[in-house]
């Protein structure tokens, strides 16, 4: 049974051209700044006490097959558990600037005005979603290009706190989106 990539406070590696990432790609995490916008990582958006993990202890997934019951019955209560995942209170109203990838949820024409900020590649798409609290549900004050589909993205904007059901998972978090842009990871400096 193979599992979706769990939240992890790993770097990314450098940033690769559009098209170029692989299912579980993370960007890397932004760097401490200044301005209208406070950087946050993904981690940031975990309870420090959460085990995303926990339940699947008394488990022994390695002796389990795809169309084993058991199997079915684990990713179900994995996605149970997953989907309602403890969330950070304090993030509410908090002006954030976050990357991830985009997951449209509602396109008008070639145009996105309504999507998922997941944390990696592929997540919502090719595997099954992350923990609620790794999803946000994005509204853009503008409507993004319908080709920033999977797309790295870099999303400012207000947060709230409250679970959003859509087919592609479970969001923890909404953001008021005032500004997205894509993803450009800053190269490091030649001596």
């Amino acid at each position: 049974m193979a599992l979706a990539p769990l939240p992890a406070a790993a770097q990314a590696p450098a940033a690769k051209p559009a098209g170029q990432y692989a299912v579980g790609d993370r960007l890397a995490a932004p760097a401490p700044g200044q301005g209208a916008f406070r950087e946050i990582s993904w981690d940031d958006l975990i309870p420090t006490d959460w085990n995303p993990e926990g339940f699947l202890s008394s488990l022994e997934l390695d002796k389990l097959e795809d169309n084993d019951p058991r199997a079915a019955e684990a990713l179900q209560r994995m996605r149970e558990e997953w989907d309602r995942a403890p969330l950070v209170e304090r993030m509410a109203g908090a002006r954030v600037r976050i990357p991830g990838f985009v997951v449209p949820l509602e396109t008008s024409g070639e145009q996105i005005r309504e999507f998922l900020l997941v944390p990696y590649f592929g997540a919502c798409v090719h595997v099954p979603p992350p923990p609620a609290n790794q999803l946000i549900h994005v509204i853009p004050d503008k409507p993004v290009p319908g080709g920033w589909n999977m797309l790295p993205v870099w999303v400012n904007g207000v947060m709230a706190v409250g679970r959003i059901d859509s087919d592609m998972g479970t969001a923890g978090y909404q953001l008021r989106a005032v500004k997205v842009e894509e993803y450009v990871e800053e190269q490091p400096k030649r001596r």
